[in-house]
């Protein structure tokens, strides 16, 4: 049986997210993203071409390695200035029915008893279409920004987020029964407060003793995303993601990612099919082979060298002016993204990249490759790529908003749909159900539903019990 493609739109509230330069184009609309209606024409345009959802990256500082200064950052409005991806949802939520809404946001920079409440307010609100890639930050501008004196070490963070998610399964999984929401209005009882239990967690990062202050979301915890590669982050993923986010350059690099992805979560004991894998990359389509191919040189002269190694520098932790432009790329350790030098460097023997092809190819497209033709030829690209590296589907970058995602929808979509190898329908229910169609909630050998009542850690108090 031939595997569906499935779509995401990937996503920022912020302007030319992965194409710095691209702003400037007559066609984008970019500089429009402070206003509600980009967001739900974005929305609308999505579910008609059935895409899964949306993801909606975010960081929460300034690119600021490239020549040690956010100058180019600035100038260029290279992923700054940058609004806050929850506020955004609820909007969208409104105009469709189906799309589901994947949000970054940082282990680091948040206490999980608030994030809990954050997460479960927008999976009712969207009536269980909420998603969370999770992250945990590679700017040291946003560390310093909220009172670190330096970037918390690779490694380590993913130790914090082992707690952090230990912390909110606890909070989503395990604090209210399944039945213990009654809204009995003629006895004039809501809850039974028997079956709201605090959860008593006091670990080496987190101290949180109460209850969930929210009563059971449509999927409890909403579809955990997850999008780092490095061995560490591949490790994490193995445990707790349900999807994974990767980017890299050729097809040989996904191939590398997508298999040391798999086997991990072989190692962990789950099947290594029981995750969706996405990938990122562009797609600029037209009628023809000749008219695409020109459109992508267009939109090649409006793209920023500068900007694509501000960006380079920023994913990786290493200030890119240092060298020239014909210099090969190396690898060098930092506390950033390790996997994207990883991607450049020793994913692919067969490409050696130097400073200048980086910064034209992250210019558009950023770090995806971009796929060009006719719907025809999109869709052969598409499905070589799925079956020579095991992905399921694409985490969609655009290259002018909206204008990508419409070509996509008015050329590729329906492409696909004629090979029989996309979507036609959506599934009914929550974003899991779309995704997996199964539940609305974790299955049981998720590590997140070992954590439900009555596990040993969410016994009753004296005080509830006294309640």
């Amino acid at each position: 049986m031939t595997k569906k493609i499935r779509f995401n739109a990937f996503e920022m509230n912020c302007i030319a997210h992965q194409s710095p330069g691209l702003w400037r184009h007559p066609l984008d609309r970019s500089t429009e993203y402070k206003d509600l209606e980009y967001w739900t024409d974005l929305a609308q345009i999505l579910e008609r071409g059935k895409f899964d959802g949306i993801f909606i990256a975010d960081v929460l500082g300034i690119y600021d390695v490239y020549h040690q200064s956010a100058e180019h950052a600035l100038t260029g409005a290279v992923q700054v200035p940058v609004n806050d991806p929850l506020q955004i949802v609820p909007a969208m939520a409104a105009v469709t029915k189906h799309l589901g809404f994947g949000v970054t946001t940082s282990i680091s920079f948040e206490h999980p008893y608030r994030f809990a409440r954050r997460m479960s307010t927008l999976d009712h609100l969207t009536k269980g279409r909420a998603g969370w890639n999770i992250v945990t930050s590679y700017l040291e501008s946003g560390s310093k920004n909220l009172g670190l004196k330096t970037q918390v070490s690779h490694d380590n963070r993913y130790d914090i987020a082992d707690e952090y998610l230990e912390v909110l399964y606890k909070l989503w999984e395990g604090s209210w029964e399944q039945d213990a929401v009654l809204r009995d209005k003629e006895k004039g009882i809501f809850a039974d407060h028997t079956k709201v239990h605090p959860i008593e967690h006091q670990g080496e990062y987190f101290t949180v003793p109460g209850i969930h202050i929210c009563e059971p979301s449509p999927q409890r915890t909403p579809v955990l995303y997850q999008a780092g590669a490095s061995s560490r982050g591949q490790k994490f993923a193995s445990q707790n993601a349900e999807c994974v986010f990767i980017s890299a350059p050729t097809k040989a690099a996904v191939k590398k990612l997508v298999e040391g992805i798999r086997s991990k979560l072989a190692d962990e004991g789950r099947d290594p099919h029981s995750i969706l894998i996405y990938t990122m990359l562009s797609i600029v389509v037209d009628e023809t082979d000749e008219k695409a191919q020109l459109k992508f040189k267009e939109y090649q002269q409006y793209g920023s060298y500068h900007g694509g190694l501000t960006l380079a520098s920023g994913w990786s932790g290493v200030d890119f002016s240092q060298f020239q432009a014909e210099d090969q790329v190396e690898y060098i350790h930092t506390n950033a993204i390790q996997s994207m030098l990883d991607s450049y460097v020793k994913a692919d023997p067969d490409k050696v990249w130097t400073i200048e092809e980086i910064a034209k190819f992250i210019s558009v497209g950023g770090n995806g490759p971009v796929i060009v033709g006719s719907a025809s030829t999109v869709a052969d690209r598409l499905q070589e790529w799925v079956q020579d590296t095991d992905i399921d589907g694409f985490n969609l970058a655009y290259i002018l908003a909206h204008q990508t995602f419409e070509d996509v929808v008015e050329f590729v979509v329906p492409e696909l749909q004629r090979r029989d190898v996309y979507q036609t329908e959506y599934t009914e229910g929550t974003l899991r159900e779309k995704l997996f169609g199964q539940g609305p909630l974790l299955p049981e050998n998720h590590r997140g539903a070992s954590f439900r009542y009555p596990a040993k850690h969410l016994q009753p108090t004296e005080a509830l019990k006294r309640a």
